[in-house]
């Protein structure tokens, strides 16, 4: 039982210390683009 325990541990640091670094290496950055909508303003 305490092997299982150790295994889901290091499983889980594993898990971490992989999304963080995917989190700090990815290019996780959004694609910028200019947006030109007409806007008709009722203003009565």
């Amino acid at each position: 039982m305490g092997r299982l325990i150790k295994l889901v541990v290091v499983l889980a640091v594993l898990g971490f210390a992989g999304l963080t670094g995917y989190a700090y290496l990815a290019d996780l950055s959004p694609v910028a683009k200019e947006v030109k909508l007409p806007v008709t303003l009722h203003a009565d």
